[in-house]
């Protein structure tokens, strides 16, 4: 799912870290406090910012290796527990996002989109 090596613990302090596994999108962030950072996990296909705040979950964690195994603990153990409800997104991904996405220019039979429309962006 994720490579502890692709997200540097210091850097979460700069920037914010997103990615996906198999319809569980994830975000990592870290508080204005620069101590702790948080874990959000949400279903396919909006980005963090388009997802409803009721359809995330999170976790959050001291700014330390071992705060971002335990981080990363925590992202499987969340797979796991609801694999069931991330298949269905990443499976129903397109058919929302085409139903969202339901503008005139599909009805002169352009129907593709760009992929940051796909993702919400």
């Amino acid at each position: 799912m994720i490579d502890k090596r692709l997200v540097p613990v210091n850097g979460l302090k700069k920037e914010p870290f997103s990615g996906c596994h198999q319809g569980m999108r994830y975000f990592f962030r870290c508080d204005e406090s620069k101590e702790t950072f948080t874990v959000f996990v949400y279903p396919e296909p909006w980005s963090f910012e388009r997802t409803p705040d009721e359809q995330k979950e999170s976790a959050s964690f001291p700014v330390t290796e071992q705060g971002m195994d335990n981080a990363i603990a925590w992202l499987f153990e969340r797979y796991e527990a609801e694999k069931e409800k991330w298949h269905t997104a990443d499976t129903d991904c397109m058919h929302i996002v085409n139903h969202k996405s339901n503008t005139p220019r599909q009805a002169t039979g352009h129907q593709t989109c760009s992929a940051a429309e796909q993702r919400g962006i």
